[in-house]
């Protein structure tokens, strides 16, 4: 039974916690999210001490994968995936299959049935679109080839999970349920219908009106009724979704693609997005109080086992695409490097794959065990991939856009000493 505060303990804890962890892995030089990740662990269930709310986390965590998927929405660029879609569209693709058959492999090997070993390999398969960002900006790589051919690798992978997240809960058949092969059909081909309708509607209508009721909204000169008209949109647009096919995802990702399309949208973006960074943490944490850390002591080589596909099985699968577009050694390495890890997408499919029955907690945990360490490890990855070539050299395009965007950086006022 929840304490009549427990919404407000597991936000204190949560946040407190979170900003505590947080600081201390930027110190290391390590993310911020295995900070998040850490703090969730310390007030779940699984450790002694305090408890956060284990019913209410989650919905709060929900409220976080809504805006996650409303911010990718909002930063979605169809140009930029256009330029880069020769090598981004088959090595999404291609890294995708290669971590699922990877996952498959071992997960029959350690003894599971074949839709939990497949089901594990494709949650390996997403990497991180907060922690490739993050690691891009460190190294000023945003805005050249580099950064072009791995956001666009990233969109094309979200696109993937977005499908994945509405199809799942349709093909898998629930204990003492029975499913023929017509009816399946028929199911999935009803909610497909239901999406092409859904998407359809925003994409022809959502341009014509939401952007017209942000520009009315924005008549008003309110800061604060423009921030809750953004979320308004967001929240409700998402539920709308969810009532049709049970995906907060899609809905949210749609509502965030129109708006990025109106001339609103950058203002839109920066109204939505403390909320969206408080209710990201709010997610992390909720992602760590799942986690139980005995995993580490009981299946050290299992987890050995799943962080080797995402660091270098990832990695590899990466490579092979980028040598056979023919790109240099120093972007290949870095885009290897860049998606050797997994996060946020990884984290919802296998909550997913739980609530389903699809994936057991012990697995679950291997997940996270994965996550949590792959994030840690990225940094000393790029590292190895500098010495291996992954730094471009001078005078070529890749260390001359790095210029470019460094004297940019050096430009802007730093906000600290402002």
């Amino acid at each position: 039974m929840p304490h009549a505060d427990s919404l407000i303990l597991t936000l204190v804890g949560g946040f407190v916690l979170a900003f505590v962890f947080g600081m201390l892995a930027h110190r290391l030089k390590l993310s911020p999210l295995v900070g998040y990740l850490v703090a969730g662990v310390l007030v779940g269930p699984h450790t002694a001490g305090f408890v956060a709310d284990t019913e209410l986390a989650p919905q709060l965590a929900e409220i976080g994968v809504i805006l996650l998927m409303f911010g990718v929405g909002l930063h979605f660029s169809p140009a930029d995936l256009m330029k880069v879609r020769k090598v981004a569209v088959p090595g999404a693709i291609f890294q995708i299959l290669a971590a699922t058959a990877l996952g498959w492999g071992l997960g029959r090997l350690l003894g599971m049935g074949d839709l939990e070993a497949a089901l594990m390999g494709f949650t390996l398969s997403v990497a991180s679109t907060v922690v490739l960002l993050r690691a891009l900006e460190e190294r000023k790589q945003v805005k050249g080839e580099v950064g072009g051919i791995a956001v666009g690798w990233l969109i094309v992978e979200d696109l993937v999970i977005v499908i994945a997240l509405v199809l799942l809960p349709l093909l898998i058949v629930q204990p003492g349920e029975t499913l023929s092969g017509p009816e399946l059909a028929k199911s999935i081909g009803w909610t497909l219908g239901k999406v092409a309708v859904f998407v359809g509607a925003m994409l022809v209508i959502g341009p014509r009106v939401l952007p017209w009721v942000l520009v009315k909204i924005a008549h008003t000169r309110s800061r604060e009724l423009f921030t809750l008209g953004v979320l308004a949109i967001a929240l409700g647009i998402a539920w709308v979704a969810y009532a049709m096919f049970h995906s907060f995802a899609l809905g949210a990702f749609l509502a965030g693609l129109v708006l990025n399309s109106s001339p609103l949208g950058h203002n839109a973006a920066e109204r939505s997005l403390p909320l969206r960074d408080a209710f990201a943490v709010l997610f992390f944490v909720s992602v760590g109080m799942l986690f139980d850390p005995m995993i580490l002591v009981e299946k050290p080589l299992t987890v050995l086992g799943i962080l080797g596909i995402v660091i270098l099985g990832k990695a590899l699968a990466a490579l092979v695409i980028t040598f056979a577009f023919k790109l240099d050694r120093a972007t290949s390495l870095t885009i290897a490097a860049s998606l050797a890890q997994i996060g946020e997408f990884s984290f919802i499919l296998a909550a997913l794959g739980v609530s389903l029955g699809a994936l057991t907690p012990q697995t679950h945990d291997l997940i996270l065990a994965a996550a949590l360490l792959s994030i840690s490890l990225n940094p000393f990855v790029f590292k190895l991939t500098d010495r291996l070539g992954g730094r471009p050299k001078s005078g070529s395009p890749g260390a001359k856009a790095l210029a470019v965007e460094t004297a940019a950086e050096a430009k802007k006022p730093n906000p600290a000493t402002a």
